[in-house]
């Protein structure tokens, strides 16, 4: 069967002539899906799928947009012949990352703390990316040259003509590219009715650039950052204690943060998939708690909650934490 491309980018019957034009803006939203389970009356939760994105989370739109930059800039493409990118990671950067950039030909080292989950580095090596794997913190964190960050910058200063580091911690394009998709997409399919939004916080490139360009809209629209408890595991996830790491972060920007335990990530994931049909990521679930409890202390409008990827990268982690899972029926 020949299917015939009129355009580049046939969204009304859904033909694409690349992965790349079926990546996010305003014409081509993620959805919205409202949420229901234990949210209580008078307020409205909408979760914005980002695991349906082409590569599966929300940092497809942060990596074509780091990629792109440095292709105008000259420092990835024809001028630099045989030049790839090497990026700290905790998974779900370096996987969009990875993809995109050896879609364009470019390749891609990823540098990686060990307690990252088995799935997303093995999917890093299917994306193409060699790996390098740091006894680091499971988020890139600051300091010593050992460290996944510091190891990335080793490799991009030691070798310049074979590496550059987008470096999505300090790299405006990350948030640019919610500040030009995300938020407008929100804005749009909410007709501009949306009052709250909640982001976790990991470069922060998503939550500065979704108030940017909300609070231009509308000032009174409120910022609500969910973080994770202290001494947490949630992949990709930080709290404010250890925001040092990121130069995008403006707590101007933000209207309130809410610190969720971070066990509860994985027990709400499972209730979102056993009663919504949702398969959320601990991220998403992370999340959705810190809404409903904004939610018991006054009635939201209408919020919007970034759900970052789905459960499918975590099957491990959710064992962990949900042992009666046990070795799911054991061998067949």
């Amino acid at each position: 069967m020949k299917v015939q491309v009129e355009s580049e980018r046939d969204l009304q019957r859904r033909v694409f002539d690349s992965v790349l034009d079926m990546l996010p803006d305003v014409d081509n939203p993620t959805p919205l899906v409202r949420v229901r389970d234990a949210v209580p009356s008078g307020s409205v939760l909408l979760a914005k799928l980002e695991w349906m994105n082409p590569l599966g989370s929300v940092k497809d739109r942060a990596a074509w947009a780091m990629l792109r930059g440095l292709e105008e800039a000259g420092e990835l493409g024809p001028s630099r012949p045989g030049r790839g990118v090497v990026e700290p990671t905790s998974g779900n950067t370096g996987f969009s990352l990875a993809a995109l950039a050896s879609m364009r030909g470019y390749p891609v080292r990823a540098v990686v703390p060990a307690k990252v989950p088995l799935e997303k580095r093995l999917l890093l090596r299917l994306a193409g990316a060699e790996l390098d794997v740091t006894n680091d913190a499971l988020c890139p964190l600051p300091g010593a040259e050992d460290g996944a960050i510091g190891l990335a910058r080793s490799h991009a200063r030691a070798q310049p003509d074979k590496y550059v580091m987008p470096n999505q911690y300090e790299n405006p394009n990350n948030t640019l590219a919610h500040e030009h998709t995300t938020g407008p997409e929100i804005w749009h399919q909410t007709g501009g009715g949306v009052t709250h939004v909640f982001a976790a916080l990991g470069t922060a490139g998503t939550a500065m650039g979704l108030s940017r360009f909300l609070k231009a809209q509308n000032p009174l629209i409120k910022i609500i950052a969910v973080q994770p408890s202290a001494g947490h595991d949630v992949p990709g996830l930080r709290n404010v204690s250890e925001l040092g790491v990121s130069k995008l972060y403006d707590p101007a920007l933000i209207d309130r943060i809410v610190e969720i335990p971070y066990e509860r990530a994985y027990t709400r994931a499972a209730r979102l998939l056993r009663r919504e049909a949702l398969r959320a990521g601990p991220s998403s679930g992370l999340i959705f708690e810190g809404a409903l409890a904004v939610a018991a202390d006054e009635p939201i409008g209408l919020g919007v909650m970034i759900f970052c990827d789905d459960v499918l990268k975590y099957t491990a982690s959710m064992a962990k934490h949900l042992p009666e899972l046990g070795d799911a029926g054991g061998p067949a």
